[in-house]
């Protein structure tokens, strides 16, 4: 398949069917884009966690099936699991300094628990997303993923001088620094097909400084067979839910609800990339996407294996490579994976990546992660507030991290175990922001069934809510208008199915700053109202049923937001005034 240009038009959508041909040659680029990252985190966290070389060869199979399993998964989508996209899966790097704890301290056993438990979350936080979106925020997830960043470096650092007793002392940093070199050029010269094989060429270079240094071990390619299945290890679950479960559970129950949390936002960048036009996000394929994201930990956890979570860069680089984002190519990226899998020489090839190799890239992806989270804090938006929000949270993460002070409250056993600055610094993020919630202006509440007749107490509502803020009488009646086009719009959606129960609405009205906020949370809806006024034509003559709520709705607020979940839809309303 050849490349196409970054701004290659779609050639065949998510729900188009493309040739099986195409879908295997295309799913065979997208498999080898996640290969490097998918060995290479996991060798950092075997090999950190002081694991064998049989175990190392085991992790690597069992991470290549799992791929092909959760993506191909996400390509199904069956009932209300899968995204309904190419959604190429991984090791995360998220978890690989807990994993590294866990494993070290009680085994994989007390992983195969923790992710059992991670599973759970995972699959809760899809269902119930529409509850805690205002919890878990983006500006939690980007202070987490600071932390994790500087948090896991030092890890990178350690496996600098993992070679020979006899190696000269300046080997491991020169096939560090030399491969770091190598990705840094790569990362900025890259172009095209060369894009596709950027981290191959790095780790090609340092293993060739490492030959230079005679501490290249070429053992395992050659004792490996070429095709077959790797010894199973002793794998198992932790039933005794001893101190170090209860102790490891928070900072896991942390990091999955930031791992889905960057899911969502993978799937809502996803779901752009795949579409020739622009259309608003289709949550209820958000959930399912995180739902099977949760099955593949649950997977993880079985084969003693790091979680996974999206790898949503290497998707978008595969589409605009080659226009396609046919579903079909999930299914082919998961053909090649499980290829890859049994094809055991070639793992002995990527096994035998020195650990100075394996250090430079660490550094560089977690340098990229750091500015990820960085990003993710900025574009939700940094206020006073917020900003205190991050500062604590990134000083006391950090600052705690590892810190005798932990052991001094807790003992040495917990406290070790609790003083994961990651962890830490989570809490007091959700902490603060449970705070600010709390002591910011409270929302008004109106709960009604969802009909015309239901019209007169939102009116009531909304003209309380705008003298209650002193605003004058323009600025009223465009709440009030904005209030009942919603309603009405709400209403022309209605397919006229027979329902057992009338739909309820709930009202929120949050003052803001020279605004009110209007939340409207439905139990119905078929179509989404961004798409819908976005369709909308100024040269109609005539207005079509429905649309001229819409566009009455566009001329009184400043801004409407659509979210559309599994059994609940969330319209958000802006609308400025003054007094």
């Amino acid at each position: 398949m050849a490349a196409r240009p970054d701004s290659a038009p779609i050639r065949f959508e998510a729900d188009e069917a493309c040739p099986p041909l195409i879908a295997l040659v295309v799913g065979l680029q997208g498999a080898a884009l996640v290969l490097a990252p998918t060995v290479l985190i996991v060798a950092i966290t075997v090999r950190s966690s002081g694991l064998d070389d049989s175990y190392l060869t085991w992790g690597v199979f069992a991470a290549l099936l799992i791929n092909a399993v959760v993506t191909a998964l996400q390509s199904l989508q069956a009932w209300r699991f899968g995204g309904g996209h190419v959604v190429i899966s991984g090791p995360t790097m998220q978890f690989i300094g807990i994993t590294v704890v866990a494993v070290s301290t009680a085994g994989p056993e007390i992983l195969a628990t923790l992710l059992a438990a991670s599973c759970v979350i995972q699959v809760a936080l899809a269902w119930w997303l529409p509850l805690l979106r205002r919890i878990v925020t983006p500006l939690v997830t980007g202070t987490v993923m600071i932390l994790i960043a500087v948090t896991v470096l030092p890890l990178a650092f350690n496996n600098i001088q993992t070679l020979s007793a006899d190696a000269p002392g300046a080997a491991g940093p020169t096939i560090a620094g030399i491969t770091l070199l190598a990705s840094v050029v790569m990362t900025l010269k890259a172009r095209g097909r060369w894009r596709l094989i950027a981290p191959f060429v790095s780790i090609v270079v340092g293993c060739l400084v490492t030959v230079g240094f005679g501490e290249f071990d070429a053992r395992r390619i050659g004792e490996a067979s070429w095709f077959g299945v790797p010894d199973v290890p002793e794998l198992g679950f932790d039933l005794s839910f001893g101190n170090e479960f209860w102790a490891l559970l928070p900072t896991f129950a942390i990091l999955t609800l930031v791992v889905g949390l960057k899911t969502i936002t993978d799937s809502v960048v996803i779901q752009q990339a795949s579409r020739r036009r622009p259309s608003a996000i289709d949550f209820r394929k958000v959930q399912g996407m995180v739902s099977v994201n949760g099955i593949g930990m649950l997977l993880a956890g079985i084969a003693g294996t790091p979680p996974i979570s999206v790898y949503s860069s290497y998707v978008l680089t595969l589409t605009n490579l080659t226009g396609v984002a046919s579903r079909r190519v999930g299914i082919g990226v998961a053909v090649v994976f499980v290829a890859l899998a049994f094809f055991a020489k070639f793992a002995g090839v990527l096994l035998s990546i020195p650990g100075p190799v394996l250090a430079a890239y660490l550094m560089l992806a977690m340098g990229f992660f750091f500015v990820g989270g960085v990003q993710t804090i900025l574009r939700d938006g940094l206020d006073p507030r917020r900003s205190l929000i991050v500062a604590l949270a990134i000083t006391l993460g950090l600052g705690l991290h590892n810190h005798e002070v932990m052991r001094d409250l807790l003992g040495d056993e917990l406290g070790g175990l609790l003083s994961n600055g990651v962890m830490i610094g989570a809490v007091v993020a959700i902490g603060m922001t449970l705070l600010i919630e709390a002591l910011s202006s409270r929302a008004s509440r109106l709960e009604v069934t969802l009909d015309m007749a239901s019209l007169s107490a939102i009116d009531e509502f909304l003209t309380d809510t705008a003298a209650r803020l002193g605003w004058n009488e323009a600025s009223s009646r465009r709440l009030r208008s904005a209030g009942e086009e919603t309603l009405a719009t709400l209403l022309a959606d209605d397919d006229g199915d027979d329902q057992p129960n009338t739909p309820r609405l709930i009202v929120l009205a949050r003052p803001q700053s020279g605004m009110v906020e209007l939340e409207f949370v439905a139990t119905m809806s078929r179509e989404n109202i961004e798409d819908q006024m976005a369709y909308l034509t100024n040269e109609a003559a005539l207005a079509a049923e429905g649309e001229l709520s819409l566009r009455l709705l566009r001329h009184y607020a400043s801004n409407v937001r659509h979210q559309k979940f599994h059994g609940v839809d969330i319209v958000i309303v802006q609308v400025e005034g003054s007094a």
